[in-house]
């Protein structure tokens, strides 16, 4: 049977157009994003586990990626990273926060700027969540938004924001 010429261009073609379609696919924020991982008690890493792998797929718009070391207590979207870390500790100032509590959909927060964006940490409920918003996301406390519903359906709310 003769050859097609035009049939192996053409296939050709098709693949090295592929390649940058691939690459593109891949593109930035494809690697792990580096989270440290908490050490909870295992009853709040059991709850975190829960609550991690309730959240979005998404948070403002920024695909789900992975997390390096991979854990059930983080997550982490987009490029640059917003990172979700459960199980932490209070942040310094908890104390007083609770004056300084501001809510969003139902979940109270209190917010640390530093310095690529701000650290949302829950408040007045059982497990402390993290989330640290780049500022290339501002208004970063839209994030909280994406989140609110995985962190009302599997942190019980103790005290409300006053």
């Amino acid at each position: 049977m003769p050859r097609r010429p035009h049939l192996i261009i053409h296939r050709f073609v098709t693949a090295v157009a592929a390649v940058p379609l691939l690459a593109l696919l891949a593109g930035c924020g494809s690697d792990p994003v580096p989270v440290a991982v908490p050490e909870p008690a295992p009853e709040v890493a059991d709850a975190c586990a829960a609550l991690v792998k309730a959240l979005p797929e998404k948070v403002l718009d920024a695909e789900r990626r992975d997390t390096e070391p991979v854990s059930p207590l983080t997550a982490a979207y987009g490029d640059p990273p917003i990172e979700v870390t459960c199980g932490v500790a209070p942040p310094a100032g908890m104390a007083q926060a609770q004056s300084q509590c501001f809510e969003v959909n139902g979940v109270g927060w209190y917010a640390q700027e530093v310095t690529n964006g701000v650290l949302f940490t829950t408040i007045g409920r059982r497990i402390y969540l993290e989330i640290a918003v780049p500022s290339k996301y501002r208004p970063e406390a839209n994030a909280l938004t994406d989140v609110s519903d995985a962190v009302k359906a599997h942190n019980t709310l103790i005290t409300p924001c006053t």
